[in-house]
């Protein structure tokens, strides 16, 4: 009980007295003074009560709250009438100011009686406030935890329940941690900083940690270890390695123990009980596994949604017991009924006049005597399952029956078969009336409006919403995990109304390094790329904020400098929609490298002034043209390139092995690029789902057909070739979560790539530009010394042969392959889809090889390599990721295992 609440009659009696006597003689008034006193005396001790009149009201000893709000809480105003005695105005304001948990005590008194006129005193005596607070006996890291669970600020007033919150949440905290039995002791302290102030000490002593050392089922027929799977936050001490005991031999127990009792717990699997000795391989090292309450209630609910599953609809958890072992963890029983297990039956169709029983019958894919599963009946007429489940809502819905409805109806139920009634109500084709999108602060709404395949006027498809989704991710100018799409449906009218919510994300790339060295001088990269540029608005002074964005083209330029040794100048701008009507994307692109050979082959040094006398310049531009097709599907695209590459070589030789003498003149490269690709990928930063494909033919004018001599006076003045590539790969997602869980989800990619470079003329050689460099990390081109592609290889270094048993370690290669083959399967976990920084583990499995001629090509000749790998995507700066790869085909007898593995790294793209 609080401290007692009282109410007193202030008379200073003695005071008074003194004052009178005194003023006997002077004033001559004592005896009005002896008949107020009196009367203070006696208006308690009164036989009827009376009315008095509040004439004034006085608060005392409040510091921090304003007199006129307490005042207001206590509800005694001037001009209020209070009966004395036996009112209860004085009882009701202290109740009140009490019930505010600010005050260690209220008191009210009466100071002073005129006629019935009475002056009131509140007197109250505030809570010491918290100063400050700490926890003992914890770690830094913990209390900085502990300082945001707790809810304590400093400064508000100290109480029970702020002290009893606190002490709970702290055991909160500890609990979910694993430590059940955690105390907390508060040691306050008055603080001498602050008068009325209280520093408070949290003693903390967390206890052991409770593990979790078996659950056991009883009532099952299932096994136990798939029971046991289906506990997803509640685990028992998982057996995890065999390793050998140091411990042979001869065993002491303990007095309190049984000798078997006592190995088992220690993880020994294997002794003999009669000799008391251990066999050499048999102790098993354990694993932590916490106990939270609240999740063990959850997953037992997921046992019995695992029974469900399996038929059992009956099965329920008759008892679960959680208990201490004498080595302070606990064991967890739990005892089930199963029930009889059910079988689908008949299954009919009623109210359905679109399509036959027989097709519904079908889609559903439901046949009598499987097992009972509400669960899949449910996904398959639609009622919860997933926008690409196949089910049978969707086939109505996707041909314009959005009031569609299905309710499974059971008929009968004998012995273990359950017979369904499937009742159908179709209801009109809804028509799209208006679409609605919120969220693009930056990207123009008709940028996204011609990606959407939900149009007003045409009837609603549910795979149209599928597909507007997948567009809108594809312009990555948007988180792909909050791109929300709501259909209104207007039942009175037969129209829906479709709300489509984005959330913008950056999606331009920034390259940025500077340096300084030696005699190299100056070097440094600027790249920047501008993924949803505005060129229109490029002379509008209000659109750069800070640039003009938001028409959905590409802008990016780059230049790099490494002193006189290498600079190089990329301009590239893409259309997507040109012409605003359909998606043609028109791409343009200039660029300019220089390479300067540095060293002095006479004097054997670097010297910077040799390099205007011995480079190689490329200068080339690209104008490509892509559209999409029709057939055989949308995902098609079909795009043709010219493109122009101009090699300048002064003293300069590009291929002393084969082309000795050549390191002057001019190499011209006129080629048309056409490309046929298919896409259908979810995501683009992390696919889940879908595929993509592309082949590719690149050829020059074939020359060499119409006039022989036009390379006599100089080698590949003019190059030909036709060069063939094949890309292709797929994502398979492992399980179909929903909501939070995909971002858990486990992704197989699996990719096939093709190359060739053929000539026109078996009598000319094949042509030394434009072959594939096999190996490494597949890092650019950045010299465009003679435009090879770059295949990476993780685990082997740039090779130049095709035997796999050979590996040096170069940086480069001596000669370049006509034909390469590369396989890839890689398994992909994501850590984080936030827009901010897209994060994903894989693991990977890798074979690829070269050949420089058909006649030694081998397909199933190949380097093979295996790894782990990291990917970051990150708005400003694109993808940076690292792979430790291990060649396979590197490993020699008696060799160390980190001489055959090499780390890569990729900065921006991921390498073919």
């Amino acid at each position: 009980m609080p401290r007692p609440l009282r109410i007193f009659l202030l008379v200073i009696v003695a005071i008074l007295g003194s004052l009178s006597v005194q003023s006997q003689e002077t004033t001559g008034k004592d005896t009005s003074i002896t008949n107020i006193n009196a009367d203070l005396l006696n208006i308690f001790n009164q036989k009827n009560p009376k009315r008095y009149k509040v004439a004034n009201v006085k608060v005392l000893g409040n510091r921090f709250f304003d007199e006129n709000l307490l005042i207001s809480i206590a509800n005694i105003n001037p001009g209020d009438e209070v009966t004395i005695p036996g009112g209860d105005n004085f009882s009701k304001a202290i109740n009140k100011l009490w019930a505010q948990k600010y005050f260690s005590n209220v008191e009210i008194f009466i100071t002073r009686l005129e006629g019935k006129n009475i002056d009131i005193e509140i007197a109250v005596t505030e809570r010491p406030r918290l100063s400050r607070f700490f926890f003992k006996g914890v770690r830094k890291g913990e209390t900085e935890d502990l300082s945001g669970k707790t809810g304590l600020v400093p400064n508000r007033v100290v109480t029970e329940d702020m002290k009893i919150s606190a002490v709970e949440a702290i055991r909160k905290f500890y609990g979910d941690k694993g430590y059940r039995d955690t105390r907390v002791r508060i040691v306050e302290r008055r603080d001498s900083v602050m008068e009325n102030t209280l520093a408070l000490d949290f003693v903390i002593d967390k206890g052991p940690k409770v593990k979790i050392n078996s659950i056991n089922f009883g009532g099952n027929t299932i096994d136990d270890a798939k029971l046991k799977k289906q506990l997803k936050d509640t685990k028992e001490k998982s057996r995890l390695t065999l390793f050998p005991t140091q411990d042979k031999g001869q065993i002491v127990v303990p007095k309190n123990y049984k000798f078997e009792d006592y190995l088992k717990e220690r993880g020994f699997l294997s002794f003999s009980k009669t000799k008391k000795v251990l066999d050499p391989y048999v102790r098993i090292k354990l694993s932590s596994a916490k106990f939270d309450q609240n999740k063990f209630f959850d997953d037992k609910s997921k046992i019995l949604d695992y029974y469900n599953s399996l038929g059992f609809r009956d099965a329920v958890i008759e008892q679960d017991t959680v208990y201490s072992t004498s080595r302070g963890n606990i064991n967890i029983d739990v005892k089930l009924n199963e029930g009889r297990k059910y079988y689908f039956g008949d299954i009919s169709w009623r109210g359905n006049t679109k399509y036959n029983d027989s097709l519904l019958t079908s889609v559903l894919g439901i046949r009598r005597g499987d097992i009972y599963n509400m669960e899949i009946l449910n996904k398959k007429l639609g009622r919860g399952g997933g926008p690409e489940s196949g089910d049978i809502s969707g086939l109505y819905q996707d041909d314009g029956y959005l009031f569609f409805r299905v309710e499974p109806i059971e008929t009968a139920v004998y012995n273990d078969t359950i017979d369904f009634e499937l009742r159908i109500i179709e209801g009109p084709q809804a028509t799209i009336k208006n679409i609605r999108i919120t969220g693009n602060d930056r990207t123009k709404e008709y940028v996204i409006r011609r990606e959407l395949r939900t149009v007003p006027g045409e009837k609603f498809r549910r795979t149209d919403l599928v597909r507007s989704q997948r567009e809108i991710a594809q312009l990555n100018y948007f988180d792909q995990e909050k791109i929300k799409i709501e259909p209104v449906p207007n039942p009175d009218d037969g129209t829906v109304d479709i709300n489509y919510g984005v959330v913008e994300k950056s999606s331009d790339q920034l390259e940025l390094s500077a340096g300084w060295g030696g005699f190299i001088g100056l070097t440094g990269t600027l790249g920047v790329s501008f993924n949803n540029f505005s060129l229109r608005n490029i002379w509008k002074k209000t659109a750069w904020d800070p640039l003009p964005m938001g028409d959905g083209q590409k802008l990016s330029l780059r230049l790099q400098s490494n002193g006189k040794a290498f600079r190089s100048y990329n301009f590239s701008f893409t259309e997507p929609w040109l012409g605003g009507k359909k998606r043609n994307a028109l791409t343009f692109s200039v660029y300019n490298t220089r390479f300067g050979q540095t060293f002095d082959p006479v004097t054997g040094v670097f010297n910077q002034n040799i390099a205007d006398q011995r480079y190689l310049s490329t200068t080339g531009a690209t104008a490509s043209l892509s559209r999409q097709l029709k057939w055989p599907d949308d995902y098609f695209s079909l795009s043709t390139g010219l493109n122009y590459t101009r090699y300048k070589l002064k003293n300069y030789a590009i291929d002393p092995t084969n082309l000795p003498g050549f390191d002057n003149g001019i190499v011209n490269n006129l080629n048309l690029r056409i490309a046929l690709q298919r896409s259908s990928v979810d995501f683009p930063t992390f696919p889940r789902s879908g595929s993509n494909f592309m082949l590719s033919l690149a050829l020059t004018p074939p020359y060499s057909l119409f006039n022989k001599n036009i390379n006599k006076d100089q080698p590949y003045q003019w190059i030909e070739y036709h060069k063939w590539r094949f890309n292709g790969e797929w994502f398979i997602p492992f399980g179909r979560p929903h909501g939070e869980e995909r971002n858990k989800q486990l992704v197989m990619r699996l990719a096939a790539k093709f190359g060739f470079l053929g000539r026109y003329s078996y009598n000319n050689p094949a042509s030394p530009f434009e072959r594939f460099q096999v190996g490494d990390a597949g890092l650019s081109n950045q010299f465009a010394l003679l435009g090879f592609d770059i295949i990476a290889h993780r685990g082997y270094p740039v090779y130049d042969n095709s035997d796999p048993t050979i590996n040096p370690d170069r940086q480069f290669a001596s000669q370049y392959f006509t034909i390469f083959n590369k396989y890839t399967m890689e398994m992909r976990y994501p850590l984080s889809l936030n827009p901010s920084s897209t994060i994903f583990v894989l693991g990977f499995f890798e074979a690829a090889n070269g050949w420089y001629s058909m006649k030694e090509y081998n397909p199933f000749r190949l380097r093979r390599s295996a790894g782990l790998g990291m990917r970051f995507f990150l708005p400003m700066f694109g993808l940076l990721g690292f792979d430790y790869g291990i060649g396979l085909d590197r490993i020699r007898p008696g060799g160390a295992l980190k001489d055959a593995a090499r780390f890569t790294f990729m900065l921006g793209f991921e390498p073919e």
